[in-house]
């Protein structure tokens, strides 16, 4: 074998991963990849750190492509010495597996965040009643949680009715139906009479 078989061969490796990880992400399927700190992961957590991993399938194989592709080119049709054209294709490798990691992780994975369960605690929310609730019945709460205007079915405390329109406070959540009490402002309370 000689050393322009080598790049071919890398190079078609390379590509052929490539088409692979393009047709997998349309397919929706989670290849492996790496983390330098965490070893190999299957499917698309990105263990403790968030963000995109350095060593992951696209990257490998827009190295393999990019090292195999530029090293053929020098060895096989410039016919530069094999050091150089080693250390040429390396470099070409390093740069389009970074081109890649940087594409993912600006663009693809910009706004990919962990989730924080306590953003999502139902328990303290203050809404709105916009269908009042009955007496042992269920009425409509809409609040607004990280930015976004929700609605859930929502229940009185204590059983009693409460009209529309009223300010409540969440007291506890439970399978999808919120308990409230009516909303009373402590500032009012504190404020002295007369």
């Amino acid at each position: 074998m000689t050393w322009s078989d080598f790049y071919l061969i890398c190079f078609l490796v390379g590509f052929g991963l490539s088409v692979l990880t393009l047709l997998a992400g349309n397919a929706h399927m989670h290849l492996p990849h790496m983390h330098l700190d965490h070893g190999i992961h299957l499917g698309h957590g990105h263990g403790g750190g968030g963000g995109a991993p350095w060593f992951n399938f696209a990257t490998m194989a827009a190295f393999l492509a990019w090292f195999g592709g530029t090293g053929y080119l020098l060895e096989r049709y410039y016919g530069v010495w094999f050091v150089a054209a080693l250390v040429v294709a390396t470099v070409s490798g390093l740069g389009g597996a970074s081109i890649v990691f940087l594409f993912l992780a600006k663009v693809l994975m910009r706004r990919e965040e962990s989730l924080d369960p306590a953003d999502y605690e139902m328990t303290g929310v203050l809404g709105r009643l916009s269908i009042p609730i009955r007496p042992g019945g269920t009425g409509e709460l809409i609040y607004s949680q990280e930015g976004t205007r929700r609605v859930t079915g929502a229940r009185s405390e204590d059983g009693d009715a409460i009209s529309k329109g009223s300010e409540v406070m969440v007291t506890r959540y439970e399978k999808g139906i919120a308990y409230v009490r009516p909303w009373e402002d402590p500032a009012g309370e504190l404020e002295p009479k007369g």
